[in-house]
């Protein structure tokens, strides 16, 4: 048991293709409204999924799989 150890919420590109069809900016906030996480905790993009538009992600992590797909999909990613 780690005391350091950091719980993330996942959220998967597929699940952010699914909630933001046209594109936009992402943000923790605007995943706690949408309901797609719950608040108080960090939350981490995975790469599971295709996405095809293009979406400005502030998150606090990320795999590479999914930074790669979202750069690639003309978007970009950074910590808040």
């Amino acid at each position: 048991k780690n005391p350091f150890r950091v719980e993330y919420q996942v959220v998967n590109l597929a699940k952010l293709a699914e909630l933001y069809p046209t594109g936009g900016s992402v943000t923790a906030a605007d995943l706690i409204e949408k309901g797609a996480v719950r608040k108080g905790q960090p939350v981490k993009v995975l790469g599971n999924g295709d996405l095809s538009v293009k979406l400005d992600v502030q998150v606090d992590a990320w795999s590479a799989t999914a930074k790669e797909k979202i750069e690639g999909a003309g978007g970009s990613i950074a910590q808040p």
